[in-house]
């Protein structure tokens, strides 16, 4: 996990061209998606970090985001309902 205020903006970019980082998180809210959503991109920098893998995000204690990841949300809210 990298937190975004922990990282200059020139080596995220390098690592998400690498496809090192993968998907971003807000950390207040303990919610992961993808780097393209738009609910993403309204979060404070200071509550963002980014994961290189889901399993990483998972690990870390980050549920799936309802708006880019819809599969992986239902599959995340059933395992709890039932």
């Amino acid at each position: 996990m990298i937190q975004h205020t922990a990282i200059d903006d020139s080596d995220l970019r390098r690592l998400i061209r690498q496809k090192k980082v993968c998907f971003g998180g807000n950390k207040k809210l303990k919610i992961y998606g993808t780097l393209q959503c738009a609910s993403g991109k309204w979060m404070k920098k200071a509550h963002r970090v980014f994961f290189g893998t889901e399993g990483e995000a998972v690990q870390h204690g980050y549920r799936p985001c309802g708006h880019c990841m819809k599969q992986q949300y239902q599959i995340w809210k059933h395992g709890f309902i039932q």
